[in-house]
């Protein structure tokens, strides 16, 4: 496909815009737009202009609103093998994990045969993670964002976490903070529906020992982990509180622990986590640099001190997505959602104290 002219881009934006003066130099057209309404009227550009292999910015200066136009070099062809590759890496870790899970358990109470269990606990997590997935794949279907295949990350079994989850990487620019906003909420609401069914199902699962042989086992980190309240609500749901007695987690419920842990560090408004973004596109650049600092304190009060390094470091390199529209407004209804978010992280936090006691 041949490079449109300046002539050409110049009649697709006046198309759509009312156009007051424009300037070029070698590498960008910069072309000044009416002051007007313009939100869906750039994303309508933004799509045309991306099929000519050109990529659109929204700016602003001195109440003078400029789209500023450039060409952009299409992402390499993803190579299929890699995605599929550490899928079943993370596959095989999370089988061996499940199985000592349960050899484990069974060491104190019988609960299943441990092969048979590992396959529960590896689609009770991988279905977390998938569910999680794919809410931000269909997102960024809706909002015609072209995203890679989940890139699996396999974790250390036995001695550490088998997964450390997945990414997805865009594959072209986010059009403004709307987009920004659905995309990143989209996975941990989506991750976290599976969750509650898993650790449900896994509660109900979990066997009950005596408080006393409890208390001689705290030490081998199956009954001594800081459980959310999320988990705690589904353990009373499923009537396994009980006075006297101490709940065993089975493997099932421990992989909807690490489902719940999982949404409640996406969900942090720091950095380019999913919740990250969500911050990002209800409060702006400013804001979320604060929020991502905040988030740095919540993990290390809870403990978890090398993520809160990771956070650290990695937001001084790529703080933050910038979408190509910065100028218009999220939506009323995606900010009155912030909070829903909040809420949510914080009932799927890791917390030191339980309901339960």
């Amino acid at each position: 496909m041949s490079e449109p002219t300046v002539e050409e881009v110049i009649s697709i934006v006046s198309a759509v815009f009312q156009i007051k003066g424009m300037n070029q130099s070698v590498n960008t057209l910069q072309i000044e737009i009416e002051n007007e309404e313009f939100k869906q009227k750039f994303a309508q550009l933004t799509k045309q202009l991306e099929s000519k292999n050109l990529v659109v910015r929204l700016e602003k200066n001195d109440n003078r609103t400029f789209v500023i136009i450039s060409r952009f070099q299409s992402p390499k062809p993803q190579r299929v093998w890699i995605p599929r590759a550490l899928f079943a890496a993370t596959i095989v870790m999370v089988m061996i994990d499940g199985y000592y899970h349960t050899v484990s358990t069974n060491s104190i109470t019988y609960i299943g045969n441990p092969f048979q269990i590992a396959v529960l606990f590896t689609i009770s997590l991988m279905g977390i993670l998938g569910i999680h997935e794919l809410g931000h794949m269909i997102a960024s279907k809706i909002h015609k964002i072209k995203i890679s295949w989940p890139y699996f990350i396999p974790g250390i079994p036995v001695f550490g976490f088998p997964t450390f989850g997945a990414l997805i990487m865009s594959r072209s620019f986010t059009i403004n903070r709307d987009t920004l906003f659905d995309i990143g909420i989209s996975g941990p609401i989506a991750g976290l529906i599976i969750a509650v069914i898993v650790s449900t199902y896994g509660a109900y699962l979990s066997p009950l020992i005596p408080s006393a042989q409890a208390d001689a086992l705290s030490n081998s980190g199956l009954v001594d982990v800081h459980s959310s309240i999320f988990m705690d609500a589904t353990i009373l749901l499923e009537g396994k509180h009980v006075i006297g007695k101490e709940l065993i987690m089975s493997p099932i419920l421990y992989a909807a622990w690490f489902g719940f842990l999982i949404t409640f560090l996406n969900l942090l408004p720091a950095w380019q986590l999913d919740g990250g973004h969500v911050a990002r596109a209800t409060f702006g650049r400013k804001t979320h640099q604060i929020m991502t600092y905040v988030s740095i304190g919540v993990l290390a009060a809870v403990g978890y001190y090398i993520m809160a390094i990771f956070v650290l470091m990695f937001s001084m390199r790529s703080p933050d997505v910038k979408p190509l529209d910065d100028i218009s407004p999220l939506s009323n209804k995606r900010k009155k959602l912030f909070v829903l978010v909040m809420i949510l992280a914080f009932l799927c936090a890791p917390l030191p104290f339980s309901i339960l006691s």
